[in-house]
């Protein structure tokens, strides 16, 4: 073959190969999938009655109907046969490409039990495919995970900024409820009463809200923000925002969470959360400001809570799927390569993705499903460089042993752990 067809041929196999299911061989223990086939579906939900902000004024706020598409992974009917293709929107709006997961379109869910329920809510602008990586992998661990496009958020729709504000928690909430009514094969094996929430970035501020921290008053009068006060909703101390609190959520994540570096939360929201609570960001994030994720952290003193730190990351740091192949070349609306919305300059995305698989994976269990040997993942050293490998001729870990769990020597490098619980 000569070199012109043999580069032809490379290119083509790295366009049809936009995996969002690699697990890297240094990967870590629970990053691993699990034992499940795994089906998806996509479902479309209608909210009526929400606040128009595309429309609102200070003298006019109409109302109207609300249109949702999710994608729900499921474990599926044994002998399921995995594999299967999303189509997909990239940053720029425009460019549809193809995806490459385990899920069987549309397969038979399984049946005989039931499975905790994950939602997972992507950042400004986004889509539903963006954590599609997260959402497969829990899935084959006995999850039913279901991702939301937020309208007026999508790489195709996006629009103004107040209706994320105000719709993310709302968009959240509405999710579950339309899943636990859900009925048929998939609705028989969900079980909304353990659920848990996944956001990134706007995502993260949404399920911190969604999770007890109602924003600051300051927030609901932002020029730039939500109109005509309409943010109040969830504004602390309010009646409105203790009714969207849900006892079914047991556990909620977020991932570099925007809205402490812009003053959405001071020490009375952010005490408001009583979920157990696990953060990841990355150490240089210069859009949701990493020291201002810190004092999210510090200041949720209700609740028992985690933040894992990938050092020299920024914004894209553990929640976006790796970039297509399609993003790497420049488009012309865009003053950007869309690459640069999905990548991290220092760490592999996969990389990331994986670390995230395992700690999700931890905590959920945890919580979720109450498998209390999950928590021994969550007790670490601070500095994963400070663990110290002690092992005897046989390779069995000895009573000095403190190198993270589920990592293998040399591979948690760059990475800090960090606990603090009810009170401190």
């Amino acid at each position: 073959m000569g070199f012109a067809l043999a580069t032809g041929a490379l290119s083509s196999m790295a366009v049809a190969e936009n995996r969002i299911d690699r697990i890297r061989p240094d990967a870590p223990e629970l990053a691993a999938f699990g034992a499940h086939p795994i089906g998806v579906q996509t479902l479309e939900f209608t909210n009526p009655g929400q606040n128009d902000i595309l429309n609102t004024t200070e003298e006019a706020q109409p109302l109207y109907d609300r249109d949702l598409t999710v994608e729900v992974w499921y474990p599926a009917a044994a002998g399921t046969e995995a594999g299967g293709s999303y189509r997909a929107i990239l940053r720029d709006g425009q460019t549809e490409v193809t995806l490459h997961g385990r899920a069987a379109r549309d397969a038979t869910p399984a049946s005989g039990e039931t499975y905790p329920l994950v939602v997972i809510s992507h950042g400004y602008p986004g889509n539903r495919y963006l954590l599609s990586h997260l959402g497969e992998n829990l899935a084959t661990k006995g999850y039913v995970t279901v991702s939301i496009d937020h309208r007026d958020s999508t790489y195709s729709d996006k629009a103004a900024f107040g209706s994320t504000l105000l719709n993310r928690p709302i968009d959240q909430r509405f999710v579950i409820d339309q899943m636990e009514a859900m009925e048929g094969p998939l609705g028989d094996i969900i079980n909304a009463d353990q659920t848990g929430v996944i956001g990134y970035s706007m995502g993260g501020y949404g399920a911190l809200i969604f999770a007890g921290a109602g924003v600051t008053e300051a927030s609901t009068q932002y020029a730039w923000g939500t109109p005509a006060g309409l943010l109040a909703r969830h504004q602390a101390g309010s009646d409105s925002h203790a009714a969207l609190v849900d006892e079914r959520v047991k556990a909620v994540i977020a991932i570099g969470p925007w809205g402490m570096n812009t003053g959405f939360w001071d020490a009375t929201g952010l005490a408001g959360i009583s979920k157990p609570l696990m953060m990841m960001a990355g150490s240089a994030d210069d859009v949701s400001i990493y020291p201002a994720m810190r004092g999210i952290f510090e200041g949720a003193v209700n609740t028992n809570r985690h933040l894992l730190t990938f050092e020299a990351a920024n914004h894209n740091a553990a929640a976006p799927m790796p970039a297509p192949i399609e993003s790497w070349e420049p488009v012309d609306n865009l003053d950007f390569i869309p690459f640069e919305h999905y990548a991290d300059a220092v760490w592999d995305t996969n990389r990331m993705n994986n670390i995230t698989q395992h700690f999700a994976t931890a905590f959920m269990d945890l919580h979720l499903k109450s498998e209390a040997d999950k928590a021994s993942y969550l007790t670490l050293v601070e500095r994963a460089e400070d663990g110290v490998i002690s092992t005897d001729d046989a390779g069995k870990e000895l009573d000095d042993h403190s190198y993270w769990k589920g990592f293998a020597p040399r591979t948690a490098m760059g990475l800090t752990f960090e606990t603090l619980e009810v009170g401190q």
